[in-house]
């Protein structure tokens, strides 16, 4: 009873990070993160439907998400370059975050006066800017949270702006689509512009981060082009470990992502229906996957960012193998209610370790271009990867589908195991910057 009493002391005082108000703010940044790809999603689409957009029209919007792939681009301007006034009222990050939400504000609340069907092009050009302005605020939001917590507090600040992502990208949607119906879509784009307004507010009532770099503005081209692109990327190629890293990165999601591919052609061929997927996937599914999130983040602080990858990490893998359990048990809402929380949950555990561990790698001298990076690795690794789900998913049943994205788990398992044995302090002190280059240099 005394060991019982003694692990839940450490996990209450685990879960106490995010009473911190750091913590909190990164909430509500996550939040501001989420909410133009709410407004990207459902009320874009209705707003063009109900304008008489063709579906090709509508299909080729999609094509505005192309800021997403590829914000790595202009990563590295948030680190080096600096705002005239507004860098040295603010600083350095949150000045170009306010910059960056400003700039999507006026971008969403524009998109309320475009006429269509007539001005199409110029709705497109509106639109772009939505997408460009989100991507470059999330670039500086994630360098913020980065910077502004502890190590410790990495994981519960991956929970928290997961959640915070999640309901504004899901609020926002709701939103547009209940307003406009009652009071049309320029009342409703002018106040789903006003979320800005959270983050915007969110800034200004917290502290720049502490940074032992800072940009030079009299460098030659050459010079910034240097210490902007090729110093982040040597700064992470010199590191111990540096190709298991990488392995880690690419692979670590490859058996959710490959599962992922299929999870709804599976359903829908149990014949379960569309209202039955979304309600539960939903309801259920968004539930379960911010529950996972918060219990990732007390691992992170509790056990630490590797040994909590790696047990999240095995928890994602058997929670494939409850798709088994779902296979055979066919057309069964019970079934689907608990292969659906049993997922969720342990992918909402394994994403905030995942975002706690690229946190962890960031040099602070960095942050945005080698986040930016890093994450462009990741998704770039997983889409490639996964392509082929659909293939394997015609060459056999679908329990032998189900234990093959187990099996496509273990490579990133495996690889984690080999960071841990051969490199025992990686992830304690990654985002130190004693051996970064000086700004100067």
């Amino acid at each position: 009873m005394t060991n019982l009493g003694a692990r839940l002391a450490v996990w209450w005082q685990a879960a106490a990070v995010y009473r911190d108000k750091r913590v909190l703010a990164i909430t509500f940044l996550g939040i501001s993160s989420g909410f133009p790809l709410g407004i990207l999603g459902d009320p874009l689409t209705a707003w063009l439907q109900e304008s008489g957009l063709s579906k090709t029209s509508i299909g080729l919007f999609a094509l505005v998400g192309l800021p997403y792939a590829f914000k790595f681009l202009w990563a590295p301007a948030f680190d080096r370059f600096r705002i005239p006034v507004i860098t040295a009222a603010l600083g350095r990050r949150r000045g170009w975050i306010i910059v960056s939400q400003i700039a999507l504000l006026i971008c969403v609340l524009s998109l309320g006066f475009v006429d269509l069907p007539d001005d199409i092009f110029l709705a497109a050009i509106v639109t772009l800017g939505v997408a460009f302005t989100s991507a470059s605020q999330d670039i500086v939001i994630d360098a913020y949270r980065v910077e502004i917590l502890e190590e410790r507090q990495l994981g519960a600040g991956a929970a928290t702006v997961v959640f915070g992502y999640r309901l504004g990208q899901v609020g926002a949607g709701a939103m547009g689509l209940i307003i406009a119906s009652s009071y049309g879509w320029t009342v409703a784009f002018a106040l789903m512009a006003a979320i800005a307004m959270i983050g915007i507010l969110t800034v200004l009532l917290n502290p720049e981060p502490k940074s032992e770099t800072s940009p030079r503005i009299e460098e030659t081209m050459l010079a910034g082009l240097k210490t902007s692109v090729v110093a982040p990327l040597a700064d992470f190629f010199s590191r111990p470990g540096w190709l298991l890293i990488l392995g880690v990165i690419v692979f670590y999601k490859l058996g959710d992502a490959v599962l992922s591919v299929m999870q709804t052609p599976f359903f829908l061929e149990l014949e379960f229906t569309k209202p039955e997927i979304a309600g539960i996937k939903k309801g259920v599914g968004f539930a379960a996957i911010i529950a996972g999130g918060f219990i990732g983040g007390a691992m992170v602080a509790g056990l630490g960012i590797l040994k909590s990858l790696f047990i999240c990490g095995i928890l994602q893998a058997l929670s494939n193998l409850v798709f088994v359990y779902q296979a055979l048990a066919g057309h069964d809402l019970t079934a689907l209610t608990i292969t659906v929380a049993a997922e969720n949950i342990a992918t909402g555990m394994g994403s905030t370790a995942f975002v706690a561990y690229l946190s962890s790698l960031c040099n602070q001298a960095y942050t945005a271009t080698q986040y930016a990076l890093l994450t462009s690795v990741m998704g770039g690794a997983r889409t490639f990867l996964s392509a082929s789900a659909g293939w394997f998913a015609d060459q056999m049943d679908w329990v032998s589908f189900f234990v093959l994205t187990t099996v496509a788990a273990l490579p990133g398992l495996l690889l984690i195991w080999l960071l841990m044995r051969r490199y025992p302090a990686h992830g304690q002190k990654l985002r130190e910057t004693e051996h970064a280059p000086n700004a100067g240099h």
